[in-house]
């Protein structure tokens, strides 16, 4: 399971390369524009020359609207800015065949441009409150449009997380139907050290956090803290030394 963190600036992002060997995919976004805001292209370029560059750069381009077009030179601008993984939240797309129309557009912006960029089609497991798509299209929806994988995160921080709205059954569904066409399947929304057990045993492939390794667990006020993304990374390194010794001991 690879851990993607996700700083909200490049004094974040300096922690993240503090932190290096502990993570894998550092994920820029801007917090306060929603669950998956879109930074500044600058800002993107900054914290690509700020970590190892043998740490891939992702970068969300917002929780979009549906407009093909738009999103499309946004996914380009995110490519060319430096980010090798592009994240997509379909946040105003009310049905697969709306998802699958910006998704194609973004594929081929980004895939034109750079063959080898990872394109992830994100959506909320919170879908039902705010009438988007459901969370269990997403892979469907992903391997239609030519993505590489499937993402679940919350679009409303209030407090609520992944498991209150998907629960671990449902989300195990997510992974296996993300397998099933060959995507790779990403779960964040909220995630705490507790949940990394149940995310192992699923199968999930890339896990996201933000507030789990800020001061305070605060995803707003805190800041990334170093300590913590190796702490938490410990901890998803126990949990997969479990699980793999589990069938060996059975």
């Amino acid at each position: 399971m690879l851990l993607l963190i996700s700083p909200d600036g490049v004094e974040e992002a300096l922690a993240c390369a503090e932190a290096a060997e502990h993570l894998d995919i550092v994920d820029v976004k801007k917090p306060d524009e929603g669950s998956l805001g879109a930074n500044f292209p600058w800002v993107i370029r900054e914290i690509r020359a700020a970590v190892p560059a043998d740490k891939p750069v992702s970068a969300t381009v917002g929780d979009v609207p549906y407009k093909p077009g738009t999103v499309a030179q946004a996914a380009l601008g995110a490519a060319v800015s430096g980010a090798t993984y592009i994240k997509v939240g379909l946040y105003g797309c009310g049905t697969p065949q709306q998802a699958i129309e910006v998704m194609r557009g973004v594929v081929r912006a980004v895939k034109d441009h750079r063959p080898d960029a990872f394109v992830v089609a994100s959506g909320y497991a919170d879908a039902h409150r705010i009438g988007c798509v459901n969370p269990l299209a997403l892979p469907d929806i992903a391997h239609r449009s030519g993505a590489d994988a499937a993402m679940l995160d919350t679009a409303i921080k209030d407090g609520t997380r992944l498991f209150d709205h998907v629960p671990p059954d449902a989300c195990a569904e997510f992974v296996r139907l993300a397998h099933e066409t060959g995507l790779l399947a990403a779960l964040a929304g909220s995630v705490k050290r507790e949940d990394l057990a149940v995310l192992t045993r699923i199968g999930t492939d890339i896990v996201g956090v933000r507030g789990a390794v800020c001061e305070g667990g605060d995803r707003n006020t805190g800041r990334i803290q170093p300590r913590l993304v190796a702490s938490f990374r410990a901890e998803m390194d126990r949990h997969a030394r479990e699980f793999a010794a589990a069938p060996a001991a059975n």
